[in-house]
């Protein structure tokens, strides 16, 4: 009875895998497979290099220096986008090098493609964090109210999910100062000096607060 059923399990298996091989099925599966993989590594090449050249251009001395290597870098980054569009790294260093070259409009645009729930998927909860974090930065420097509750919203689950973010601590200080909500300013620059001490902006804050 048990050697059938066997048997019978045996055949139908066998009976699936001659119709897949029939169709080409296997082989158009691992050969999409191959390509993308090769994709992702390509992908990940191009960010390297497009990171690397963005510490450049911040590094570079001269406007004409970080120009140039800024748009070197936004070139790389394109291109991994292009490779692999469903990796949110790469909207990352678009948005990064767009705002190093000024245009935070198309950064904040690059960065929201990055925290979409097509691409988000492949940040841990740190990474997202910090990329709120960024993404509110973006926002604050904007120097819009319609931006404040945005940027506000964006830093409260940044904390939540990195807590060891004091940038981001400090900068939801701003944020409740900004909005007049004393007690919570206080509460963020408090955990701001907490992660880390030596963060004067949270300190010369708190004074200012208390």
């Amino acid at each position: 009875m048990v050697y059938d059923i066997l048997l019978q399990v045996v055949l139908i298996l066998l009976m699936e895998f001659l119709f897949l091989a029939m169709h080409d099925i296997p082989q158009k599966f691992f050969a999409k497979q191959r390509l993308r993989n090769q994709g992702n590594a390509q992908a990940k090449r191009h960010f390297i290099l497009g990171a690397q050249l963005l510490a450049r251009a911040r590094a570079a001395k001269t406007r004409s220096s970080t120009n140039s290597l800024a748009k070197e870098a936004l070139a790389e980054a394109e291109k991994a986008i292009m490779l692999d569009p469903k990796d949110a790294a790469a909207y990352l260093l678009k948005a990064l090098v767009l705002d190093l070259q000024g245009f935070r409009t198309s950064a904040l645009d690059s960065m929201d493609v990055a925290l979409s729930p097509l691409t988000v998927k492949s940040l841990s909860e740190a990474e997202k964090g910090d990329a709120l974090f960024k993404r509110a930065q973006l926002k604050m420097a904007m120097n819009k109210r319609s931006r404040v509750d945005s940027a506000l919203a964006d830093l409260t689950e940044a904390v939540k999910l990195s807590r060891e973010n004091a940038k981001a601590f400090c900068l939801l200080g701003e944020c409740y100062e900004g909005k007049k909500m004393k007690d919570e300013a206080v509460k963020a620059y408090e955990e701001a000096l907490r992660v880390k001490p030596q963060l004067t902006t949270a300190q010369e804050a708190l004074n200012r607060e208390g």
